[in-house]
C-alpha cells in the first residue's frame, strides 16, 4: 500500500480569508414571484430598493429565496414594505436562447419585516 505524501503544496498552505455576507435594508419594489426551475425546484425572487447614503439615487438588488420559510415570507410582502435581508452574493448562470447568460443576486439566509 502506498503512503500518502506528507509534503503540502504551496496552495494548501495558504489561508482562505474569503467572506461573503451582507446585511441589507430597503423597500420591496413589487410583490415577489415564485419560479419553478427545470429541475422542479422553486425559488422566489423579488427586488429590494436601497437609497444611496452619500448621493442621490437608489440601488435595486435582486433577492433570491430558496428555503421554504424564506419563500413563504417573501411571497407575503407587498410593494413598498421595509424589510431586512441577510445573505450572500451569488452569480447565477443559465443557458438562454442567445447563449450563456448570468446575473448577480443576493441569496437570502433570513428575511425580516421592519
Amino acid at each position: 500500500m502506498a503512503k500518502k505524501s506528507a509534503i503540502k503544496t504551496e496552495n494548501e498552505l495558504l489561508e482562505d480569508y474569503s467572506f461573503n455576507d451582507c446585511l441589507l435594508r430597503g423597500r420591496v419594489s413589487a410583490p415577489a414571484t415564485d419560479k419553478e426551475l427545470p429541475s422542479g425546484e422553486h425559488v422566489v425572487e423579488f427586488r429590494l430598493i436601497i437609497s444611496r447614503e452619500k448621493r442621490d439615487g437608489v440601488d435595486t438588488l435582486d433577492i433570491a429565496s430558496w428555503s421554504a420559510k424564506n419563500r413563504r415570507t417573501a411571497l407575503s410582502f407587498k410593494g413598498g414594505e421595509w424589510i431586512e435581508v441577510s445573505g450572500s452574493v451569488r452569480r447565477r448562470f443559465w443557458q438562454s436562447p442567445t447563449g450563456l447568460a448570468s446575473r448577480w443576486q443576493i441569496e437570502s439566509e433570513s428575511i425580516t419585516r421592519l
